[in-house]
Order: C-alpha cells, then sequence, then structure tokens
C-alpha cells in the first residue's frame, strides 16, 4: 500500500491524474469524497484519456448487456473510491448497503486508488467501527432518503489490513488534510 499525503482536493484529483495512466480501464463506486475533490465531473466532461467502463455500463439500454459490463467492470485497470474510516493502526474499513463496489477493492481490480479525509482517521479498528455506525451511516441514510429512496443500511463491511505481494494490485491510498466524505 503506498500513502499520498496531499494539502486540498485539487491537489488529491491532480493526484490522481498523475497516478493513472491514459488508456488505463478504469471503474469507481459511488462516493460523496470522489464528488467533492472534481472527480465525478472530470469523467462527466469527457476530458479524460481513461476507458470508463462505470459509464459505459450506466449508459447501456439492454438490461443483459448492462449486466455483462457490469460484471466485467469490475475488473477494471484501476478502481477509485474512498473508505468510511482508517485506523492509526492501519485497518481501511469500508461499509456498504449492497456490496456493489466490494469485488472491485477486495480482489478484481488491478489497483485500486482510495481518497480519504484525514478527518476519517481514527486511533484503532474498534474506533473505525464505531466511527461507521455512529457517524457515517446515520448521514448516508439521511442523503439516501433526500434522492427519495427508503434509506440505507449496513449490511457488510470490509476491513482492508494489507495487499499481498502475490496480487500483483497495488493500493494508493491519498491523504487528503481537507474534511472530505462522511
Amino acid at each position: 500500500m503506498h500513502a499520498h499525503i496531499v494539502e486540498t482536493k485539487e491537489d488529491a484529483l491532480a493526484k490522481i491524474k498523475e497516478l493513472i495512466p491514459a488508456g488505463a480501464s478504469i471503474n469507481n463506486g459511488s462516493s460523496t469524497t470522489l464528488q467533492q475533490i472534481g472527480f465525478v465531473d472530470l469523467l462527466k466532461s469527457g476530458t479524460h484519456e481513461w476507458n470508463n467502463l462505470h459509464e459505459r455500463a450506466l449508459k447501456e439500454t439492454d438490461p443483459e448487456k448492462q449486466q455483462a459490463l457490469r460484471a466485467s467492470a469490475h475488473f477494471a485497470d484501476y478502481y477509485l473510491g474512498s473508505v468510511h474510516a482508517l485506523a492509526e493502526t492501519g485497518e481501511l474499513v469500508i461499509a456498504s448497503a449492497s456490496g456493489s463496489q466490494l469485488p472491485s477493492l477486495v480482489h478484481t481490480a488491478k489497483n485500486l486508488v482510495l481518497v480519504v479525509g484525514t478527518q476519517k482517521i481514527t486511533p484503532t479498528l474498534a474506533d473505525s467501527l464505531a466511527r461507521v455506525r455512529q457517524h457515517v451511516l446515520p448521514l448516508e441514510d439521511t442523503r439516501m432518503k433526500s434522492t427519495g429512496a427508503p434509506g440505507t443500511t449496513l449490511a457488510k463491511i470490509v476491513i482492508l489490513e494489507q495487499e499481498p505481494t502475490f496480487m500483483g494490485r497495488s493500493v494508493h491510498i491519498i491523504l487528503v488534510k481537507e474534511s472530505l466524505g462522511f
């Protein structure tokens, strides 16, 4: 795992552009943090040189083809997202209702780029889990209800402790000295 410490959300976006080569396939999950740093707007603008697998799946209207594209997107060269907590002891904690982002995070994407506001750092794993339940879940529930959805639930929690070298993957954690995401 590689840590990159940056001062601002603009610096975080610049670091992403530096880490991901032109032509690489990318996928991303829903992330308030990625929205706040301008990554989602960059993707929507089309002014990048990546193969955006997430967008291809969203644009497909045939349900069977869309499902196949979603499945293949899990094998992107780069998966981008965030975490809900980062323990000073090294664990990354990610919560999910559907689990749709989890295959890419735990196994299938060749590289991970995770953007994390430093307010998400906690002293211990126990504190990180408490942060997810007591802070993140209520905020995400409110956000989901504001979209007309019935809310959210905490169905799955993944704890990433390390990436074994035999996997041949790189994990880049961009720590931003700003409050980003939940």
